[in-house]
C-alpha cells in the first residue's frame, strides 16, 4: 500500500471517521456491516491464514477509504451516459457510503458497459446458437439493475436480477418501472432482494450473468447450487462471467466447460 504521507493521513482519517461512524450507527436490517466484516475475515482466514486475512481485510478498508475521496467519487460519474439516455439511475457514483462499505466485503457495485454487454450477448448467441426466447436471463448481484434493462433489448422469456443490498434492489425496482425503450423486446423483468450465492435457480434454460458478484467462498456456494439445480432439473445453462477473476472456481465444477473467452469475459456451458 504505497502512498504519500498526505495520502496516509487522509486514509487514516477516513478509516477512523467514516468507517467507525458507519459501524457504530449501523441499525439497518441485514446485511449488517460488522457481520459482513467478521464473516469476510473468517472466510479469508479459513482459505489462507489469519495474517493473510488481516492483511486482506486492511486492503479492503484501504480501497474503501481511497475511493471515498471527492475526486474518486466524481470519477464514478463517468459511466452516466446510459442513465442520461434512458432517464434511470444505474451509475456507481450515487451509491451511499454504507452500501459501498458493504460492497468492500461482498462485491463493489459497478455497472456493465453497454457496448461490452451487447458483445457478450452476441457472442453467446453465436457460440451456442441460442434462441433467447427459450431462456431466462439471470443476473446474480444485479445492483441497480442496468444489466436487466440492457438484457430486455433481447427476446428473453423473462429476466430476473438478484441483489443482496436492499437499497440497491429498491433502486433497481424503480429503474425497471421507469425504463422505456423502443428497442425493448422482453417485458417480464423482476428484481429480487436475496443472497445471490444461495438463490434457488429458476427452472428452465438459463443464461446466468456474473460480474464478480462474490468473493471466493460465495462463488463456491454458487457452483454447489448450480450442480444441485442441474441434478434436479437437467437443462441447458450458460454462464457469462465478466472480469472472470475467479473462473478457476467455476472450472472446478465437473459440469462446467469453458466455450469462449477474451481478456474481458468468459463463456461457460453447464451440462
Amino acid at each position: 500500500m504505497d502512498c504519500s504521507t498526505t495520502e496516509n493521513a487522509l486514509i487514516n482519517y477516513l478509516i477512523r471517521s467514516e468507517f467507525l461512524l458507519l459501524l457504530l450507527m449501523d441499525r439497518n436490517p441485514q446485511p449488517r456491516i460488522l457481520s459482513a466484516a467478521i464473516q469476510y475475515w473468517k472466510d479469508e482466514a479459513a482459505r489462507t491464514n489469519r495474517l493473510a486475512a488481516t492483511r486482506s481485510f486492511l486492503v479492503r478498508l484501504w480501497d474503501f477509504a481511497r475511493n471515498s475521496t471527492p475526486a474518486r467519487l466524481r470519477q464514478r460519474y463517468g459511466d452516466a451516459d446510459y442513465d442520461w439516455d434512458h432517464r434511470v439511475n444505474t451509475t456507481s457514483a450515487a451509491v451511499g457510503a454504507r452500501d459501498r462499505l458493504l460492497g468492500a466485503f461482498y462485491s463493489s457495485y459497478q455497472p456493465t458497459d453497454p457496448a461490452l454487454f451487447r458483445e457478450m450477448l452476441d457472442t453467446i448467441q453465436q457460440q451456442a446458437n441460442l434462441n433467447f426466447a427459450e431462456f431466462t436471463f439471470l443476473d446474480l448481484g444485479s445492483g441497480k439493475g442496468r444489466t436487466l434493462l440492457m438484457a430486455s433489448d433481447y427476446p428473453f422469456r423473462r429476466i430476473i436480477g438478484v441483489e443482496l443490498l436492499p437499497a440497491l434492489n429498491q433502486i433497481a425496482k424503480e429503474n425497471l418501472h421507469a425504463y422505456r425503450s423502443e428497442s425493448q423486446k422482453c417485458f417480464s423483468l423482476q428484481s429480487i432482494c436475496a443472497d445471490a450465492a444461495r438463490f434457488r435457480l429458476p427452472e428452465g434454460p438459463l443464461v446466468v450473468y456474473l460480474f464478480n458478484p462474490f468473493p471466493e467462498p460465495g462463488l463456491h456456494q454458487f457452483t454447489q447450487n448450480l450442480e444441485q439445480s442441474l441434478r434436479e432439473h437437467p437443462r441447458p445453462i450458460y454462464v457469462l462471467y465478466h472480469n472472470a477473476l475467479l473462473e478457476h472456481v467455476l472450472l472446478q465444477c465437473s459440469a462446467v466447460r469453458k466455450i469462449h473467452c477474451t481478456h474481458q469475459y468468459s463463456v461457460f456451458r453447464v451440462a
